[in-house]
């Protein structure tokens, strides 16, 4: 064990040779999604407990929320949320077996994109 040359072997996966897979990206998106839709859930809750406080807190609050920057921020939400539901869906998928080919694994992460996209836009319109 000793005389095993480990300055020779490149790492593993090495930063030059690894390209991310959409599989891994997704994944990784589904993780920020979740975290981003807890703060955005704290964000909600801050607006309830001042409307349930005091008109003062509620008007700071709902004027940050309904400025552009508001705006923003809950389209970005909205996407966060449909993202996270979709890779959460795509989860029920494989984990009943289904869509574990590497081709369809891919369309579906490109899919989650897409479709978190159209349901943000249809959420948008109809809010």
């Amino acid at each position: 064990m000793s005389d095993v040359n480990r300055g020779n072997r490149p790492l593993s996966p090495h930063i030059r040779i690894y390209r991310p897979q959409m599989t891994s990206l997704s994944s990784i998106m589904v993780r920020m999604t979740g975290l981003a839709v807890f703060a955005i859930a704290a964000l909600v809750v801050w607006w309830l407990l001042a409307a349930a406080t005091s008109e003062a807190a509620f008007a700071g609050i709902d004027g940050f929320l309904r400025s552009w920057f508001g705006d923003l921020v809950m389209t970005g939400a909205a996407w966060g949320l449909w993202y996270h539901t979709l890779g959460r869906l795509r989860h029920v998928f494989w984990d009943f077996g289904y869509c574990l080919d590497v081709d369809l694994s891919e369309k579906l992460g490109w899919g989650m994109f897409v479709g978190a996209t159209i349901l943000t836009i249809i959420t948008v319109l109809v809010v």
